[in-house]
């Protein structure tokens, strides 16, 4: 049984878009979790309890805008290949 190149090359590109798709769930959670967690520093610090929610939205705001930053690439080339 002989390896082609192109199949390398098709396992490879599916090994990045797992690791890609690993690294966006990584990036969400670390963003969610940081925003809450400065959150509930500033509301330690500040002596209120609202603080969280800010933090967690905000932090629930960059990840999705992230996230969208980093797919953009990957949706465009789709679509290049889907016109030509």
């Amino acid at each position: 049984m002989l390896l082609r190149v192109r199949d390398i090359e098709v396992g490879m590109s599916r090994w990045g878009a797992a690791l890609r798709l690993i690294g966006v769930g990584w990036y969400i959670g670390l963003c969610i979790v940081l925003g809450l967690v400065a959150g509930r520093w500033f509301d330690s610090k500040l002596d209120t309890s609202v603080l969280w929610i800010i933090g967690l939205i905000v932090g629930i705001f960059i990840a999705f805008y992230g996230v969208y930053r980093m797919l953009l690439p990957s949706m465009g080339n789709k679509q290049d290949k889907e016109d030509g």
